[in-house]
């Protein structure tokens, strides 16, 4: 059984940083892209970043400049710097993963940006 564990979220003032982590465990033999989304009260789903097997990268445009996606292979792991955050950066971030044949998604954790 393939597992998303989040880790990282909490109470932060804007123009304060975050790091999240998410560990990958169980038997995958190839990842394609990982990611991480975001959703907050009353919105949608949306993707903040996406870094895939090349290493090539792609951003949500209100986070571009601020947050970096990076990948950890050895660890399993992917990481999302959140730098400069603002009020409304608060939401549920969730770590994403896919193999290209299935979807694996983490329980998500919460970001609070305060003014």
């Amino acid at each position: 059984q393939v597992q998303l564990v989040e880790s990282g979220g909490g109470l932060v003032q804007a123009g304060g940083s975050l790091r999240l982590s998410c560990a990958v465990s169980g038997n995958i033999f190839s990842i394609t892209v990982m990611g991480w989304y975001r959703q907050a009260p009353g919105k949608q789903r949306d993707l903040v970043a996406n870094i895939i097997s090349s290493g090539s990268t792609i951003y949500a445009d209100s986070v571009k400049g601020r947050f970096t996606i990076s990948r950890d292979n050895a660890k399993n792991t992917v990481y999302l710097q959140m730098n400069s955050l603002k009020p409304e950066d608060t939401a549920v971030y969730y770590c994403r993963i896919t193999t290209g044949a299935q979807d694996y998604w983490g329980q998500g954790t919460q970001v609070t940006v305060s003014s």
